[in-house]
């Protein structure tokens, strides 16, 4: 079960990996949101860049908080710019670099 959604994967053997190609991204509204599923899903796996970490089975997540999202969408091409160059710049989202970035 994935936050009481049932979820099925299979072992298709050695021949059949995981890549960046499918991750599963988790919206989330608050920093202890982003931390809590970062630091889970980082234990024994990898920190990668920009919000995404694989988790110990080789599983690739984005922890994106949805003010990630709001502004590197926003109809103000500065703001939208600040905002991707800091978020470039982070492994584990930090939402409060980023608001700070487009002000």
């Amino acid at each position: 079960m994935l936050n009481g959604q049932r979820f099925s994967a299979y072992n298709g053997g050695p021949e059949f990996k995981f890549s960046w190609g499918v991750s599963f991204m988790i919206h989330v509204e608050t920093q202890k949101e982003v931390d809590h599923y970062w630091n889970a899903l980082s234990e024994g796996g990898k920190e990668l860049m920009c919000g995404w970490v694989e988790d110990k089975f080789g599983m690739v997540w984005q922890v994106t908080p949805n003010i990630l999202l709001e502004l590197i969408s926003h109809k103000d091409p500065i703001k939208r710019e600040k905002a991707t160059q800091a978020m470039l710049k982070m492994r584990k989202i930090d939402i409060s670099v980023l608001k700070e970035a487009v002000k």
